[in-house]
């Protein structure tokens, strides 16, 4: 069969299996499974869920699916884009997939963006967007992607994936990251991630310097001022804009 669409095909049935127990556990009522390409990874879905619903790009292998898995009931293939598909039609689900790597962010933002219905997600990604991903405060990694990702979700790495657990053979290293959705939102979200954006945006410039040209003199005198944005918990990013959101709207009172 040809392959299309850069994908890599996971074969190896211990990551297979680490993958669904990850997404599903023991069982849970229904899966989202992104990009099933050959169905390795579906025929380890399928026992544990009820409701399976797998969404497939490719038209031949949503046909050579459906005809695989045609004695499986539990099973309905969606031939369609998965970032073009409303995912929340079909209720609240885990939602599982091997990402093809040039469209890994715009899935995962789009997961970020869902409700509160689905709580989890496991991901096989590039293993260096993986370790942007669960970074911690201080290291090389923590970047934007790992703030937007963690006011959003707890994430783990569940597993490294080697070349070989592939077919083809990607030319890098594949890692698993779960995320669990956190109960409690993050106010003011979509402003407070246009404020980190600013904080990472030259990332080896101190914030005093990234953030100087959008709160002028309030940002020299920032007890944070020399620190990097890599620097910061996620706590002190929602202090830091709580404080300079307050500070601006007073002089925007006092102004007026």
């Amino acid at each position: 069969m040809p392959r299309k669409l850069g994908q890599h095909f996971l074969i190896l049935d211990t990551v297979l299996e680490r993958l669904a127990e990850a997404a599903c556990g023991t069982h849970t009522a229904r899966a989202i499974e992104i990009g099933p390409g050959r169905g390795a990874l579906t025929r380890h879905l399928l026992p544990r869920t009820s409701e399976l619903h797998a969404v497939e790009l490719d038209n031949r292998l949503a046909y050579l699916l459906k005809k695989k898995f045609a004695n499986e009931p539990n099973l309905q293939v969606h031939e369609a884009d998965v970032l073009e598909t409303d995912l929340g039609q079909w209720g609240e689900a885990a939602i599982v997939g091997n990402l093809p790597y040039y469209i890994t962010s715009p899935i995962i933002e789009k997961f970020l963006a869902m409700d509160e219905r689905f709580a989890t997600a496991v991901f096989l990604v590039q293993l260096e967007v993986a370790e942007r991903l669960v970074a911690n405060p201080g290291t090389r990694d923590y970047g934007y992607l790992t703030v937007a990702t963690q006011l959003v979700c707890a994430v783990e790495l569940v597993c490294k994936v080697p070349p070989e657990a592939f077919d083809p053979p990607p030319k890098v290293h594949s890692g698993a990251v779960k995320f669990r959705r956190k109960q409690q939102v993050t106010e003011n979200l979509p402003e407070l991630l246009k404020f980190v954006g600013r904080c990472f945006a030259q990332k080896r410039k101190t914030l005093r310097n990234n953030l100087r040209p959008f709160f002028g003199a309030m940002a020299d005198e920032l007890p944070e001022a020399g620190l990097r944005a890599e620097q910061l918990t996620l706590a002190q990013f929602q202090d830091l804009y709580a404080r300079l959101r307050s500070a601006q709207l007073g002089l925007n009172k006092l102004a007026q």
